[in-house]
């Protein structure tokens, strides 16, 4: 069976990109990347696609409905069926957003709907929240909302500042990402409504508690 053909959109570091890089060399996973954007020439995540031998192409286009239509063309010559937001820092054209729904999705580092947009850590620990953690959810044109796939949960540390934070939640968003795409190529998704039926899949029995009794 073929396995899917996954388009990436970075604007930096690319370690999510890598986390999908090394789910990929594994042949028995079901999604190849067949290429990764960048809109910034400088991001570290186009070395790591050169690095895996992976097609890239600069978009460095300002204008947001330019950049979308070099970057459709883009996907579409390389017959990518999910597009994967990764790091990807700019407010994407909203027909865009349109020509590829329920096939692009994004991370984000929260537990959605909580602490959308920038700097999402940050706020977790002014609010005083227990648990944080980061969410894989389908596109929509509003920024950090649509149906969530998938969510990974970390505690709050009573000393932990943004940085201690956001290396906790970055290593699950590592194990999140590459799950919610093999999910998505296996077919396991069903939208229903602003919810997403995963087909085989099981939630834990156990609740988290922070801080421990």
């Amino acid at each position: 069976m073929a396995r899917l053909k996954v388009g990436v959109l970075i604007s930096g570091r690319g370690s999510n990109l890598q986390a999908l890089i090394e789910a990929a060399a594994d042949p028995a996973y079901p999604a190849e990347i067949a290429l990764v954007i960048s809109n910034r020439a400088d991001a570290q995540g186009l070395e790591r696609a050169e690095a895996a031998g992976i097609p890239r192409e600069v978009i460095a286009e300002k204008d947001r409905a330019a950049f979308a239509a070099a970057a459709d063309r883009a996907l579409r010559e390389r017959q990518v069926g999910l597009v994967t937001l990764a790091g990807f820092m700019r407010l994407l054209d909203t027909a865009f957003v349109e020509a590829w729904r329920d096939r692009m999705i994004n991370i984000h580092p929260s537990l959605l709907p909580a602490f959308p947009g920038l700097h999402p850590q940050r706020e977790a620990l002014a609010a005083g929240a227990r648990f944080s953690g980061c969410t894989v959810h389908f596109v929509r044109a509003e920024m950090d909302t649509g149906p969530i796939i998938a969510q990974a949960v970390v505690p709050v540390h009573d000393d932990d500042d943004e940085e201690r934070l956001a290396v906790r939640i970055l290593t699950q968003e590592h194990r999140l990402y590459p799950l919610a795409v093999r999910l998505y190529a296996e077919g396991r998704l069903k939208i229903d409504g602003n919810r997403v039926i995963v087909a085989g899949a099981m939630a834990p029995e156990l609740a988290a508690l922070n801080p421990v009794p």
